[in-house]
Order: structure tokens, then sequence, then C-alpha cells
């Protein structure tokens, strides 16, 4: 697993909005790195909630973390809760934005983050579909906007896209850039918009042929699952990955395809609508393809 990186850090303060499971890990990553870090969600406790579900699912997954157990209080305690937006991106010279990939949910946030950041702060998005473009409009500052995507940076996917909006600046892409080798992982950069980035888009396609051949009865999930370990080596495969990020947050990124191409082939399929209408959202409700915290693909025979 790699350490905290040795690169200089080309800012100092560095600002969350949104601490579910992407934004709790990363705002520990930064603070880890050595930038002062504050977090804002309007839910109280958010962040220690998710931290302490964190915690549990990759414990019971067996997962050597990359940050160290002994040390993640102490990441945790350098990041400052905030209750109020103003004060959580007042100093802030980053403001990543880390809420539900719903497009009119993430414009409200921009423009509430527009209005209270420095002018002179760059605003990025960890959406894992929508180029930041989309939402350019709402950052009363369209020249200093990027896409900074996570995968599972704490299970040790060390990788980030970076890609700039219709009217980013070559210095402010170079700058997200350097902040994400700042914090010991590796950009992926988009040199001109696609949807999905980079490996996200590569990912994206096992997910719709999985859905695919799940949703509609040809083959039975865990026997795709065991396929993909076989093959990997990996200790999950699409399905327990798909309920990790969430089924409800993989319903609208698929929703985001769908709607950019209008291609039934690119619709998810109705049978996971059916889950997240039950309430089946994966490892943050304890049910969704596996039940959980002891899913079946972590037992010995699972592949046998």
């Amino acid at each position: 697993m790699p350490k905290k990186s040795s690169t200089p850090l080309p800012l100092k303060r560095f600002a969350v909005v949104g601490t579910g499971i992407q934004g709790t890990q990363i705002a520990m990553i930064a603070a880890r790195a050595g930038y002062e870090v504050a977090v804002y969600d309007p839910r109280p406790g958010a962040f220690r909630q998710t931290f302490e579900k964190l915690r549990a699912d990759l414990k019971a997954k067996k997962v050597k973390p990359l940050i160290p157990w002994n040390r993640w209080e102490e990441c945790a305690r350098k990041v400052r809760h905030l209750r109020d937006l103003d004060k959580a991106v007042a100093r802030a010279e980053l403001v990543l934005e880390a809420v539900p990939e719903n497009l009119e949910l993430k414009k409200e946030v921009w423009r509430e983050i527009a209005a209270k950041a420095p002018p002179e702060a760059i605003l990025a998005t960890n959406s894992s579909s929508i180029p930041v473009s989309r939402l350019e409009g709402e950052s009363g500052r369209p020249e200093r906007v990027l896409n900074i995507h996570f995968y599972f940076p704490m299970q040790g996917v060390t990788m980030v896209d970076v890609m700039g909006g219709s009217r980013t600046l070559p210095e402010v892409l170079e700058t997200g850039i350097a902040w994400v080798r700042s914090i010991g992982f590796v950009p992926l950069t988009v040199k001109k918009e696609l949807l999905g980035f980079c490996f996200n888009r590569v990912w994206r396609a096992v997910k719709r042929e999985v859905l695919f051949m799940w949703g509609n009865g040809y083959v039975d999930f865990q026997d795709i699952d065991r396929a993909w370990m076989i093959f990997t080596g990996m200790k999950e495969g699409p399905f327990a990955l798909m309920d990790k990020v969430g089924l409800d947050v993989i319903w609208d990124i698929e929703m985001v395809y769908y709607n950019e191409s209008k291609d039934p082939k690119d619709h998810p399929p109705q049978a996971l609508k059916e889950m997240i209408a039950r309430g089946e959202l994966g490892v943050k409700s304890g049910k969704g393809f596996y039940t959980y915290p002891d899913p079946a693909f972590l037992r010995p025979d699972f592949i046998r």
C-alpha cells in the first residue's frame, strides 16, 4: 500500500461537501497527507457514522486499508467537522463536492458553494459520471472547475480521474493533477470531455453487461462474481463491488448514461429498481445482492 506522498503540497486548505462513503475517505486521506481539511454535511454526525460503517465493513472483509488501522482515529481527529457550509469553505483553496449522483442536487449544492467559497478557489466534483461542464454554469468561476473522481481509496485503489470542463484553465487542471499526486494517488488525466472519464468508463461497460445478464435471467449474479474472482484473483466480483458503492448510486449513474444515449440497452434493469424500492441498497443498508456483514463471497467455499 502506498504511504503518504513526499510530493510538495500544491495548496494548503481543502474542503469536502458531503461525508458519505467517498467524502469521508477522501477527507481522511487528505488529512493524512498534511492538508487542513474541513467537511460539511447537513446530517448531524454524518462523518462519524460513515467512519464507523466503513471501518466495520473493511474489517469484516479483512482488508488491509490504505491508512493503517492504528492511524484512523488520528486522521479523523485532523478533520474539522462544521455544521455551517459558510465556515467549511470560507478559506478553502479546493472544494470537492461528494453528494449523491443527481444532477439537480449537485447544481443546487454548487450554487451554494459558489456563493460562499473564495472566488479563486477551485471547485471540483467527485461525480462518478457527470462531466463538470454540466455544473460549471453554477460555479461562478467556470475556468476553475474540475472532475476529480475517486474509486475505492481506502482499499488501495489509488487512481483518480481528473478532467476539466469546457473553460477550465490549463493551470487549474495541472493543480488538480498535482493535488492528486500530493496525496499519494495516480491521476488519470482525461484530455477532452468524455462521459465516464477514464477507468470509470471501462468499469461502466462491465456493469452494463453483468446487470443485463442478471436482470434478464441469463446468469445468477453469484456465478458472475465467481467467474470474475477466479479470472482476476480479486476478492470481490462486480455485484459485490456494486453493493459497496450503493445500488441507489449505481442506478443513478446508469441513468446518466441512459439519458445521454436514450439507447434501451443502456437502461438499468427493472429488477435493480425493485431492489432499491425494497431498501436493499448494499453494504450501507445491510442487504443488497449479498447480506452484510457476512456476505457469501467472503466464505472459503464460495468459489469452490
